[in-house]
């Protein structure tokens, strides 16, 4: 999956999507939203905002709302209900309302919609083991679903999804005292979003890698995710005043 190589609003959507501006982003697409994939990326955009901001729920409930009236297929459908767990598990994690029920429910809704074999499974399983890690707290069942993430989006070219999988599994290892294992997956989520040019997910990549990190290579990267933190107006909100890493995204 190429990011940002696309048509010109592809283009100008990532564009925006990588330095935090979801919401310009967002309005980019208006004019086309009464198609299912135009209308489901808007609510993944002002989802992802919600994610890094903990601001904006109402605007995200609005588009995924339109997103799910337009689907017509079982993908659209299954699509637009892992999203709806997705800003569930959002809602949930970063305690402005707890929907962990219905954050299982509608990816529980989505497997039975997605294929198997589709693009999409692999970010359903990426979001299952979140859930499973941070709502259920059952790492081995997270594990299980990052490591079935990883595989689509390697077989699918989904680098951007390989960043997430790579930092989630580094996480895990960091928690089991795996040191080497948990610098060399937050070094490839890294490479990852640095290669992508998706700045504001480098943010908490350079914050988890200093995590694993010994000084002086762990304050010299903490320095460098201070600097990208405030360049991009004080984002993921999460990371103000620790630059510590949280498994939110």
């Amino acid at each position: 999956m190429e990011y940002g190589r696309g048509t010109p609003l592809e283009t100008a959507v990532w564009r925006l999507r990588s330095r935090g501006c979801w919401t310009d982003a967002a309005e980019l697409l208006a004019p086309q939203a009464a198609e299912p994939a135009v209308a489901l990326e808007r609510a993944a955009l002002l989802i992802e905002r919600c994610l890094y901001t903990e601001q904006g729920w109402a605007d995200a409930e609005e588009a995924l709302r339109a997103a799910e009236a337009v689907a017509t297929s079982d993908e659209e459908r299954g699509a637009a209900a892992c999203e709806r767990g997705y800003l569930a598990y959002a809602s949930t994690l970063l305690g402005v309302r707890d929907r962990a029920d219905e954050a299982r429910a509608a990816l529980g809704r989505a497997a039975a919609l997605i294929g198997p074999e589709t693009p999409r499974r692999a970010l359903l399983d990426f979001r299952r083991g979140l859930v499973a890690q941070n709502l259920g707290d059952s790492p081995q069942a997270a594990r299980a679903a990052y490591r079935r993430a990883h595989e689509g989006a390697t077989a699918h070219g989904d680098t951007l999804l390989l960043s997430f999988t790579w930092r989630h599994l580094a996480g895990l290892a960091l928690r089991e005292g795996e040191l080497a294992e948990a610098r060399h997956g937050f070094t490839e989520s890294l490479r990852i979003r640095e290669e992508l040019g998706y700045l504001v997910g480098t943010v908490p990549a350079l914050a988890s890698l200093a995590e694993a990190e010994t000084e002086p290579e762990a304050g010299r990267l903490r320095a460098e995710a201070g600097r990208l933190f405030r360049l991009l107006g004080g984002v993921p909100t999460w990371l103000a005043g620790q630059l510590a890493p949280r498994a939110a995204i």
